[in-house]
């Protein structure tokens, strides 16, 4: 069978946790402020991977409104048992300067689909938490340690306590178990066990081009714990030229037939400014045991392609998606921070309605709907009808990143009312986050009638915004501008502190506070193919 090609979670799927249940593959990576919390993901082959659910989907479970950019959901956590699922997560409430307040929950479900329970709080002293469970029916709970003293390497450590399914709460002593190797930023932290080793799977280096795994073990869970003979079984950080880059933070999984295989975060940057616009994403890679110790084959350095059980489908990958409203929001679409989705969207007469909210950046409540760029190269467009009274109203099209990184074309008006098209653009504003207008006059157009809107995308580096009035042909708006800031890179706070990805849709604000509502009658995602793009899958 050919082998699969990387990444098998492509756009912004960072941090996987895999599981096998049986059969069943799955996989649970980090939404950050993106609502419904965490995406879990099912197969039965480990190369076609399909959306299962957001468990984190209702106010008592997650509510993100004011987390920063880049906060929220972190490094999910998914387990079984042998009797339920259990999923652990964090919600960083801020994570700039010496302070992290990361709150790490757990929640549990019979099956996996659901019904996912309230969270169980467990503590707040670092983030990035896991859940091991011993053969002899001890549960321990991992998170990597915080300390803000020692800024600015506040990373302290791996911590280790039981956990107690009864009390619901961590109980007995906290113990370090391991304070990582040179490379620093010990995070991620999974815990296995085979032949009586206990395996400790970390991540360090950051989460950018100096990522990592980094494997240890022990004969006894609370260590000491012996470091790898290669250190580390994962990275990039020596291979500044291999495609797949920014690689790291991984967890291990076996078939039924004893074959071990790592995923693993995992970025492809464009341009010559090393950009990765989409995001981070999810890798696999083939590996084997040898004297008790888990390797990842040819590596350190990951492959770009993996042999795998399955075959991959790329038909589903390449088609274009029309998405429609009359069953309500697609799967592939999510929103930010709030749990209250009756403030921000509805649907009447098959169309979806966005109440225009805080401005597009907000933390706190802003009505923007979009799911994630997943290819280098892309068209999208919509058809939106709305009254704006004043330049302080504005909804259309937008391809957003955060606060910082955006671009945003707009149908608004002037002060007197007369509608126009206008873009605004964030680009590269930190960390004042003013707009930027690198074009002409807004164009005026008739204060009546349905607005259509595009945008193309280029191997991840050029856009171009469109529009068109009812019944005319596109043309285009403003100049060529630089797709490369809707990345890591450029995301406000530089490649180590900005973790999400590009994303594509709609918005509306009303800065007025009158709720005024935008109806969009569609939206296109068109995956091109580009010849000059070397990454292109």
């Amino acid at each position: 069978m050919p082998p699969v090609r990387n990444p098998i979670l492509p756009g912004f799927n960072p941090d996987p946790s895999i599981l096998r249940v049986g059969d069943d593959y799955y996989i649970a990576t980090s939404t950050f402020e993106w609502y419904p919390g965490v995406q879990i993901f099912h197969s039965k082959d480990l190369a076609n991977w399909k959306l299962l659910l957001r468990p984190l989907n209702r106010k008592s479970q997650l509510d993100m409104r004011g987390d920063p950019d880049s906060c929220g959901v972190w490094a999910p956590c998914l387990t079984h048992d042998g009797d339920k699922f259990w999923l652990v997560y964090t919600d960083v409430k801020r994570k700039d300067g010496s302070f992290k307040d990361a709150h790490n929950f757990i929640v549990t479900a019979p099956h996996i689909e659901g019904p996912w329970s309230d969270p169980t709080y467990i503590n707040s002293s670092g983030f990035d938490p896991s859940l091991f469970h011993d053969d002899d029916g001890r549960k321990w709970f991992l998170n990597m340690l915080w300390d803000h003293r020692s800024r600015p390497r506040a990373f302290a450590g791996i911590v280790l306590q039981e956990f107690d399914p009864i009390l619901g709460k961590l109980v007995g002593p906290r113990t370090n178990i391991f304070k990582g190797t040179e490379l620093d930023l010990v995070e991620g932290p999974h815990l296995y066990k085979r032949n009586g080793w206990y395996y400790l799977l970390t991540a360090e280096g950051g989460t950018a081009y100096e990522h990592a795994c980094t494997l240890a073990r022990s004969r006894q869970i609370k260590g000491p714990y012996e470091v790898h003979p290669q250190k580390h079984i994962l990275t990039s950080k020596d291979t500044p030229f291999v495609a797949l880059q920014r690689s790291g933070h991984g967890s291990i999984v076996e078939t039924t037939d004893g074959k071990a295989y790592l995923v693993h975060l995992t970025g492809r940057p464009v341009g010559q400014r090393r950009r990765c616009v989409l995001g981070r994403e999810t890798a696999i890679q083939d590996g084997y045991w040898k004297d008790d110790w888990f390797y990842v084959k040819n590596g350190p350095v990951p492959s770009l392609y993996t042999d795998v059980p399955g075959v991959f489908n790329d038909s589903d990958f390449w088609a274009e998606k029309r998405y429609q409203f009359e069953n309500g929001l697609h799967s592939d679409f999510q929103w930010l921070r709030t749990p209250e989705t009756n403030r921000i969207f509805s649907f009447e007469n098959g169309k979806l309605v966005l109440t225009g909210r805080e401005s597009v950046g907000s933390w706190f409540e802003q009505s923007l709907v979009a799911r994630r760029q997943i290819h280098f190269s892309y068209d999208a467009e919509t058809v939106v009808n709305f009254s704006p009274s004043d330049e302080r109203q504005f909804s259309g099209l937008v391809a957003y990143y955060s606060r910082y990184n955006f671009f945003y074309l707009t149908v608004t008006a002037q002060s007197e009312g007369q509608r126009e098209i206008s873009i605004m653009t964030s680009e590269e504003s930190w960390p004042d986050g003013d707009l930027k207008h690198p074009w002409q006059e807004p164009i005026p157009i008739p204060n009546d009638g349905n607005v259509r809107l595009a945008l193309s995308i280029r191997g991840g580096i050029s856009l171009q915004f469109f529009y068109a009035l009812e019944s005319e042909e596109l043309q285009k708006v403003g100049p060529v501008l630089d797709a490369s800031i809707l990345s890591d890179e450029c995301g406000g706070h530089q490649a180590h502190g900005s973790f999400t990805g590009a994303f594509v849709g709609m918005a509306c604000s009303d800065l007025n506070g009158t709720a005024l509502q935008a109806i969009f009658d569609h939206f296109v995602y068109r995956p091109v193919h580009d010849p000059a793009d070397r990454y292109d899958i």
